[in-house]
């Protein structure tokens, strides 16, 4: 029997680029674990897509996983299928222009192959539980990086 597991995310970064960090909830039933990282410098929208990264490859098997980002970049490239698109063609968009983080997306696509994916968007900052703890869990990691 397949898990159906929730996770949720979130990238932040102190300047765009910058220090920046992610963090992660995964839930499984009552268990919960949480998982954070970060780098020196980085922009804000490599941090949104590393926390899912990270968040699926945490995964020792092939689950069902609801995520719920506040990333409007990450749940519409996906959802709207732009991502593979960007990879069928080159990792150009649809203007020609260069996708950005074709390295980061590359991986991100392959998780969603493997596992069975529902992207969820929340509004950032606007009192969701776990999406507050998981911008405190990506703040937290860059502070520490920039010694604060």
């Amino acid at each position: 029997m397949i898990k159906h597991i929730e996770i949720f995310t979130d990238g932040a970064c102190s300047g765009n680029p910058g220090p920046g960090g992610w963090g992660v909830i995964l839930r499984f039933g009552n268990h919960q674990k949480e998982l954070s990282g970060g780098e020196e410098n980085t922009t804000n929208n490599r941090m949104e897509l590393t926390a899912c990264i990270k968040a699926l490859e945490a995964l020792k098997e092939k689950c069902e996983v609801t995520l719920t980002t506040d990333s409007k970049y990450v749940a519409d490239a996906v959802n709207n299928g732009w991502a593979k698109s960007w990879k069928e063609n080159g990792w150009k968009k649809a203007d020609k222009k260069p996708a950005l983080n074709p390295d980061l997306w590359e991986r991100f696509l392959e998780l969603l192959d493997y596992h069975d994916v529902m992207i969820n968007w929340v509004k950032g900052h606007d009192g969701h539980p776990e999406n507050e703890r998981c911008d405190a869990l990506a703040v937290a990691f860059y502070k520490n990086l920039k010694g604060n």
